[in-house]
């Protein structure tokens, strides 16, 4: 069997408006479920994609940041 999460999941999350984006972002990290993690790595993908170099660093920055609260 052929499956193809990435596209099921922005099948999935094609017609939503930006509040429903929204709404599946907060959901999945208030959660905190580790079946959602797919899902939010596909929007991030897009994200990225659809974003210049100085707005992937800042991203990277925060990142970054965030690692080293989350760890320390």
């Amino acid at each position: 069997m052929d499956l193809n999460l990435r596209k099921a999941i922005l099948e999935n999350i094609s017609t939503n408006d930006q509040a429903q984006l929204e709404a599946t972002i907060v959901d999945a990290i208030k959660d905190g479920e580790e079946k959602m993690l797919p899902g939010l790595g596909v929007l991030f993908e897009l994200i990225w994609e659809q974003s210049a170099e100085p707005k992937k660093q800042e991203m990277v920055t925060a990142l970054e940041e965030g690692v080293k609260g989350a760890t320390s």
